[in-house]
């Protein structure tokens, strides 16, 4: 009996030993699927952040790309498509030799050169080479003084290729601009920019003292040689002629808008001229703080009056010290808006009503516009 007991105890001994290493055979192979099951689970986890990163590099990547890209052309194709179409022009005056930029454009049908007046202002002989170093004789068809344009013809059977030129009233400030042209006589130079301003205006000497209205600020680099070369959007389009810059300047440059070049082409090259810009016939400068607390005017902006042309549209009208604050109901704060409201918005024998700040009262007069007279 007494071994019967022990024999028992000992068989419960060891059925608890067994319970007990059981439970720790279980335990570790517990642990151990876990474990690969984690394991494996940070395995995908690390895949799926790897996999993410590189989805994000792929969409900044394309980011980068529509920065570049405009409607899938890229800047090397956009040059591509129109370098063929830029030209390099040279002339001769009786003080030597001159160079500029031009650019082919097809009007009703038929292939022209334009470029800016000043390239082939008082030039005695005139020729056009296009980038494959083939050069032709040129002659003037028009010229625009005033809006410093020109167009020329082509004597030869170069092939041409013409661009496109678009409206350039949707252009912004920050918007991307490319310049391609001629600087120092390096054919076919592009540069790169941006829209810094629109509505400005500028005189040139051979405007005859009168503004050029409209004009677009840019960014892009501009040199001597650069005058009347390409200014394209990002789709390649011209949106403007390359035209002046400000001497000792860092990227401040000027191009005359395309919606001028659309606006005179057909005259240009069936006349010979262009007699659309109006006349007021009178002269002054931009209002300013300093200069309304010197007279006491009621206005810090508008254009204050200098002179009134005898015989001239305002004659009788306007008078010296008159501050024009608005034409039609637009406001016009400087000689920007005046000279831009005049060349976009009226054509002469146009009547158009004048306010102004007169002995520091606000009236309106009506004056009729006078065609300016030829650039001298």
């Amino acid at each position: 009996m007494f071994t019967s007991k022990r024999a028992t105890k000992a068989s419960a001994s060891v059925l608890i030993l067994l319970f007990v290493a059981g439970l720790l055979v279980g335990g570790l192979l517990f642990f151990y699927v876990n474990y690969r099951m984690v394991s494996n689970l940070n395995s995908q986890v690390t895949n799926l952040q790897n996999a993410v990163s590189a989805l994000q590099a792929s969409q900044n990547v394309t980011y980068q790309n529509i920065t570049i890209l405009q409607n899938g052309t890229s800047l090397a194709e956009l040059y591509d498509n129109v370098r063929d179409s830029v030209v390099l022009i040279q002339g001769v005056t009786s003080d030597g030799r001159v160079q500029g930029s031009g650019f082919i454009y097809n009007h009703a049908g038929r292939n022209v050169v334009i470029t800016n007046y000043h390239v082939v202002e008082d030039t005695n002989t005139l020729s056009v080479t296009f980038s494959d170093g083939k050069g032709y004789a040129a002659t003037i068809l028009g010229t625009d003084p005033y809006s410093d344009l020109a167009v020329l013809s082509v004597q030869g059977d170069h092939e041409l290729k013409p661009v496109t030129i678009v409206s350039s009233s949707p252009l912004s400030v920050g918007e991307p601009v490319i310049a391609i042209g001629n600087p120092y006589g390096l054919v076919g130079s592009l540069t790169t920019g941006v829209v810094s301003a629109t509505g400005r205006s500028i005189t040139e000497s051979s405007a005859g003292g009168y503004s050029i209205a409209n004009v677009i600020q840019t960014s892009t680099p501009i040199n001597p040689g650069n005058s009347g070369g390409l200014l394209l959007n990002a789709l390649g389009n011209v949106v403007g002629i390359t035209t002046a810059i400000v001497s000792d300047s860092q990227g401040l440059g000027f191009a005359i808008p395309s919606n001028t070049i659309l606006r005179e082409i057909g005259s240009l090259i069936n006349t010979g001229t262009y007699t659309g810009h109006s006349y007021l016939g009178v002269t002054g400068a931009d209002m300013s703080y300093s200069i309304a607390q010197e007279t006491g005017a009621p206005v810090t902006y508008g254009w204050k009056l200098a002179s009134v042309t005898r015989g001239g549209p305002s004659d009788g009208k306007l008078t010296v010290d008159d501050i024009i604050i608005a034409m039609n109901n637009q406001t016009i704060r400087n000689n920007d808006d005046l000279a831009s409201y005049l060349e976009d918005k009226t054509l002469p024998v146009d009547t158009i009503n004048i306010t102004v700040i007169r002995n520091n009262q606000e009236i309106t007069v009506s004056v009729t516009l006078g065609t300016r007279p030829p650039a001298t």
